[in-house]
């Protein structure tokens, strides 16, 4: 039976060649979790955090989608959203270079440089689903910096 469960993980741990163990949206949050329903107050919604972290979310990561930036195994914060016919907009702010990766609750991956314009990164989700939304802000060319992720409602 052990030889059993030894080879299911080293089956599982080689399903995709080259693949870190990275972006788990499992583990806790680095920096917290809420939950908010379409019409929240005070929006924006606002996290200060430290952007980035030790693992290059391009050559590490086995996601479906190419996202940049570097941030932590665990992600930086959690929403929990009622979703209504309002937008859900994810922000970053930083005096460096900052990028957003979500895994919504659909499962689907979404990713970010700088569409916020400066260096800052927007995800928006025009029509969003009811359910958990794990973000990660990583920094653009590695280090960390303090950042403030911003949620809204009203782009």
């Amino acid at each position: 039976m052990k030889t059993i469960v030894c080879a299911l993980a080293l089956a599982a741990t080689m399903a995709v060649p080259g693949a870190a163990l990275a972006q788990n949206p499992g583990l806790a949050s680095n920096y917290g979790e809420v939950s908010l329903r379409v019409g929240f107050t005070p929006d924006p919604y606002r996290v200060s955090m430290a952007a980035g972290g030790n693992i290059d979310a391009y050559a590490d990561t086995p996601l479906p989608v190419s996202c940049v930036g570097n941030i932590t195994d665990a992600p930086d914060f959690e929403v929990t959203y009622t979703a209504g016919s309002l937008p859900l907009v994810f922000r970053t702010v930083s005096s460096r270079d900052t990028t957003l990766i979500i895994n919504g609750p659909d499962g689907s991956w979404s990713c970010d440089d700088d569409s916020f314009g400066d260096g800052d990164a927007e995800v928006r989700f025009n029509r969003p689903q009811s359910g958990t939304y794990d973000i990660w802000v990583g920094t653009y060319g590695g280090g960390t910096a303090p950042a403030t992720l911003l949620i809204t409602e009203t782009p």
